[in-house]
């Protein structure tokens, strides 16, 4: 279908956005079918017919996105339309923005839109490999600190009950020291492997530091938490005993989600230096949790370790 435009429409036109040769250019109806456009259009999956009346705009995208679409079609053409760049999911997967403008006759009257629509499929893809570095830890492609920051802010905002699980492995430094980074590299890597092969499929990971991992754990009391993840803790130290100088463990520490994440992730941070006082490669609930608030008594009188006063 060739391209025909009246004076009108190619005043509008060079008001949108001239001498761009990438975008496609359309007139539609009132209704949202299209009634002539560039060939360009072809080059975002979109074949017009040889008919009088075309495609209607929803077709372009996918079901998702046509109320929205239709929506800004119906405000344009009715004058209310605001003219900037939306952007939309294509029928064919990619994605694009297009422009609206309200076509009027000599009268005022609107007959007509007139859109420019250009591919950001490029675009997206890149954003979200940026959006995914900046949130994924490159050595396990694990979440990282941020996102599991985000992640707890969003539970905690939204009510969500749960625990959250840090682990900490044993003597890692000390197994650079010796066997240098690609070992300690190998055990990060090792480590990530097991937890997502031991924890629910629901349960969320992170790698929040150097040899630290934390689990998000929705929907479930500290008890059955501390459960979920002893296999975890057996496992690892199953599968290290014996290969090397020193056994391969690490420690847990448990606690509920509470009212902040600098409330949460500090209780879970006790949690896992009792975990180390007790002799680590185990797993320990948080003070006032069950049998975390016995540990942390007989630590006040002097019993074991005393708990740091960053943690008291």
């Amino acid at each position: 279908m060739g391209v025909e435009f009246t004076l009108h429409e190619r005043s509008a036109l060079y008001g949108m956005l001239a001498d761009n040769s990438d975008d496609v250019i359309f007139k539609s109806d009132g209704r949202g079918f299209i009634v002539t456009a560039s060939p360009a259009i072809a080059g975002l999956g979109v074949n017009l017919p040889a008919m009088l009346i075309g495609p209607h705009l929803r077709d372009l995208v996918t079901p998702r996105f046509a109320p929205a679409i239709e929506a800004d079609h119906h405000a344009t053409f009715n004058g209310r339309g605001s003219g900037q760049w939306r952007e939309y999911r294509g029928a064919d997967g990619g994605w694009f923005e297009i422009r609206m403008r309200r076509l009027c006759d000599d009268r005022g009257r609107a007959y007509g839109v007139l859109s420019m629509m250009r591919s950001v499929t490029e675009r997206k893809a890149l954003e979200d490999r940026l959006f995914s570095a900046e949130l994924t830890d490159p050595l396990t492609r694990l979440t990282n600190r941020v996102a599991f920051t985000a992640m707890l802010d969003y539970l905690i905002g939204n009510g969500a009950e749960g625990c959250i699980a840090l682990f900490d492995l044993d003597h890692f430094m000390t197994l650079n020291m010796h066997y240098g980074h690609a070992a300690g590299d190998d055990l990060l890597r090792a480590f990530a492997d097991l937890l997502g092969n031991l924890t629910r499929s629901e349960d969320i990971l992170s790698r929040v530091g150097g040899e630290r991992f934390a689990v998000l754990m929705p929907q479930i009391d500290p008890l059955s938490a501390r459960e979920a993840c002893e296999p975890v803790i057996e496992t690892l130290a199953a599968l290290g005993h014996g290969t090397i100088d020193f056994a391969i463990t690490a420690s847990c520490g448990v606690t509920r989600i509470a009212t902040s994440v600098d409330q949460t992730v500090k209780r879970a941070e006790l949690a896992l230096f009792m975990a180390k006082a007790k002799g680590r490669s185990r797993v320990e609930i948080g003070v006032g949790e069950a049998a975390g608030s016995a540990f942390a008594r007989s630590a006040r009188h002097g019993n074991i370790l005393a708990i740091p006063p960053e943690f008291a």
